[in-house]
């Protein structure tokens, strides 16, 4: 465990965006399935999250369809997937809500991974980073895609201590399966 003196241990927020899901006609939103693409773009997901070592202890996942799925093939790609708890609450959920949610996860988790929707992760992200290596908060600014998944670093000894500004963006990434031909 990464400690810093007085300052708990370090935590990861893996915040990851849905992947790109399909309207069919007369679908509610909440029921809406991945397109193809999605289905490409999720398990590129989860081999992002594997080669950059973010593998969450926890997952929290929207319980719409398309972040199930997206949760469902990224986590697919790994040995043996962690826990995962499925919360009503991150669907077109704003920054409070979704930081109602982080606040209630166990101290023992290091890494969590929530999977969910924008504009809420997008905005969360940008609210909780009170900093980022290189140009990872412009390009969060810019565009939050389907697939897109922000690293977000803090030290404290429980969740419920993540407040705006205390994290720190390492990383961004979206992930793109390959089309077949």
């Amino acid at each position: 465990m990464i400690t810093r003196a007085g300052a708990g241990p370090l935590r990861r927020l893996v915040v990851l965006r849905h992947a790109k899901s399909a309207r069919p006609e007369g679908v509610p939103d909440r029921l809406r399935p991945l397109a193809d693409r999605g289905r490409r773009d999720a398990p590129a997901a989860g081999r992002a999250l594997a080669e950059s070592d973010c593998l969450p202890d926890l997952a929290v996942c929207s319980t719409a369809v398309r972040a199930r799925q997206t949760w469902e093939l990224a986590s697919g790609q790994w040995g043996t997937p962690p826990p995962v708890r499925y919360d009503g609450r991150v669907y077109a959920a704003d920054v409070p809500d979704l930081l109602a949610v982080v606040h209630e996860v166990p101290a023992e988790v290091e890494t969590l991974l929530l999977v969910g929707h924008n504009p809420g992760l997008e905005e969360l992200v940008l609210d909780l980073a009170g900093d980022g290596l290189g140009d990872t908060l412009e390009q969060v600014r810019e565009k939050f895609p389907t697939s897109a998944i922000a690293v977000l670093a803090w030290h404290g000894t429980r969740w419920a201590s993540l407040a705006p500004g205390t994290a720190l963006l390492t990383e961004v990434m979206v992930a793109r399966g390959r089309k077949e031909k």
